[in-house]
C-alpha cells in the first residue's frame, strides 16, 4: 500500500505538490445508487414530481458540484473541467435509479473527487426533491469505477 498523501513527514496536513507533474488527459468515472419506494419511482419517471424534472435539475446539481469540489473537499486542488458527463440509469425491478458522472480535464491531478462529488450531489438533490412522498429513501454505494491518466495510469475497479 502506498502512502498517504496528504500529510507530511510530521503528519500535518498538506495539500500535494504536483507542480512537477506533467499536464495529462485524465478522466474519472464514478457511481452511486438511490434506491425508493416503487411509487416514487414512477412519479420520477412519469414527470409527476411536485418539484418538477427531478433527473434534470439532479444532471445539473452534478455538474454544478463537480466545479465546486476544491470549495467542498478541503485539499483538494481546484481544476479546470473540460467535459462532465452525467446518466441516470432507472431500475424499475429494484426500484432504484443508479447515477454515474464521468469528469475529463488536463491538468496535473486527477478528477476523481469531481466524478465522486457529482455522484454524491446528484443523489442528494434526487432525495431532496422527492423527500416530502418518501423519507425513506436510501443512498449507497457510491464508488470510483475507473480512471485514467497520470502518473499512476489505468485503474478500473475489479469486477
Amino acid at each position: 500500500m502506498s502512502e498517504f498523501t496528504h500529510f507530511d513527514e510530521g503528519g500535518r496536513a498538506i495539500m500535494v505538490d504536483v507542480a512537477g507533474k506533467d499536464d495529462t488527459r485524465r478522466i474519472a468515472t464514478a457511481c452511486g445508487v438511490i434506491h425508493m419506494l416503487p411509487e416514487t419511482l414512477g412519479r420520477i419517471l412519469g414527470g409527476q414530481a411536485a418539484k418538477g424534472d427531478v433527473l434534470g435539475i439532479a444532471r445539473i446539481a452534478a455538474i454544478q458540484a463537480t466545479k465546486r469540489t476544491a470549495e467542498l473537499i478541503p485539499l483538494c486542488h481546484p481544476i479546470a473541467l473540460t467535459r462532465v458527463a452525467v446518466d441516470f440509469a432507472p431500475e424499475s425491478d429494484t426500484s432504484r435509479i443508479v447515477c454515474t458522472v464521468t469528469a475529463e480535464t488536463v491538468g496535473k491531478t486527477g478528477v476523481e473527487m469531481e466524478a465522486l462529488t457529482g455522484v454524491s450531489v446528484a443523489l442528494l438533490t434526487i432525495y431532496d426533491m422527492c423527500k416530502a412522498v418518501d423519507r425513506g429513501m436510501r443512498i449507497g454505494d457510491i464508488q470510483l469505477l475507473e480512471k485514467q491518466g497520470g502518473r499512476s495510469g489505468h485503474w478500473r475497479l475489479p469486477v
